[in-house]
């Protein structure tokens, strides 16, 4: 098992406002998807992996402009899955690399990217795998600035909707999928 933690505070100092964030963040993300790998036994999800993946899947964000969550990096936020992605394929981490350049939204596609004219090269980031699948969903149950108030499922639809009816139908099914 790698050691997810050790991995963060390399990144991110200890005492920092920014830390406190990701870290409840990530655990909650951690918590709901072990949640729906008891409540779902036979997808046989890799318990270890989407411990690791989740705690590790907004690495990240420091590298990003978001001031109200205390990241003062100089790239747009939706770029931090994938900058998370290339933090962690440095330490040889390919898997939990996917899960953070895959779980953006729904995924990303190489049309969005294209569009924003985002610098991260283009094509589809879909969560492909359960594991992916899974802690893309649970994270949407969370947000990094309101940390003790978990998202309803209206409030993650309507969010998603901003982004394309096709973001909320996957999150519909996965809905239905985990549940």
């Amino acid at each position: 098992m790698i050691k997810a933690y050790e991995i963060i505070e390399k990144y991110y100092p200890k005492d920092s406002d920014v830390y406190y964030i990701l870290l409840i963040h990530s655990e909650q993300v951690k918590d709901k998807a072990i949640e729906i790998a008891n409540l779902n036994p036979d997808l046989q999800l890799d318990r270890n992996f989407l411990i690791e993946a989740s705690l590790l899947h907004d690495i990240g964000i420091f590298l990003c402009n978001a001031p109200r969550i205390h990241c003062t990096g100089n790239r747009p936020y939706i770029e931090h899955g994938y900058l998370g992605a290339e933090l962690l394929r440095g330490l040889g981490l390919q898997k939990h690399a996917r899960v953070c350049e895959r779980h953006t939204g729904t995924g990303i596609s190489k049309d969005l990217i294209e569009k924003n004219k985002l610098q991260i090269p283009a094509m589809n980031y879909f969560p492909e795998t359960l594991e992916e699948q899974v802690i893309c969903f649970a994270d949407k149950f969370y947000s990094k600035t309101r940390l003790h108030e978990p998202n309803s499922i209206e409030h993650i639809r309507k969010d998603l909707a901003r982004y394309g009816e096709s973001q909320v139908a996957k999150f519909d099914a996965w809905n239905q999928k985990f549940s």
